[in-house]
This record gives structure tokens, C-alpha cells and sequence, in this order.
């Protein structure tokens, strides 16, 4: 169950962080690196991909997906 818990959170912070982007941008300001490798409008570029990552990587998790790659990528260093 917690696992969906971080779903139930996650899903609508990653959609809040879409639709108010500017907001957002506002808020933290220009982001160098972003600008720097995205060029212009870099930050409004970063805050959609970084969304879309809260997104995915949160699905991932409560699939079990993510747990799975680390076991089969990271266990034989770890002996597992």
C-alpha cells in the first residue's frame, strides 16, 4: 500500500508542476545549467522533463520495476 501512496502523491505534484511551469520558472528563477544545455527557455524544458521523470520513475516504483532493475544491475556487486 505504500507504494501507491507515493503514486497518489507524486502523480498530481508532477501534473501541478506541468500546468503551472510558469509558476514555477517565477519562483526559482532561470536555472543556469538548463539555459546553458536547452538554450533559450531551457528552465520551462528541465521543470516538463523533470515532471515527466516524478511521473514515470514513480510508476515505476510501485510496479516494482525500478527494484528490479537495481537487483538484476547492482546485485552482483552487492552479493545479492
Amino acid at each position: 500500500m505504500d507504494k501507491w501512496m507515493i503514486v497518489i502523491i507524486s502523480w498530481p505534484i508532477a501534473y501541478l508542476m506541468l500546468k503551472y511551469r510558469r509558476a514555477v520558472k517565477e519562483f526559482t528563477g532561470d536555472i543556469g545549467f538548463a539555459e546553458r544545455i536547452f538554450g533559450m527557455g531551457g528552465t520551462n524544458m528541465f521543470i516538463i522533463i523533470f515532471a515527466m521523470l516524478v511521473f514515470i520513475l514513480s510508476l515505476m516504483y510501485a510496479l516494482g520495476t525500478i527494484q528490479t532493475i537495481f537487483k538484476t544491475v547492482l546485485g552482483p556487486f552487492f552479493g545479492a
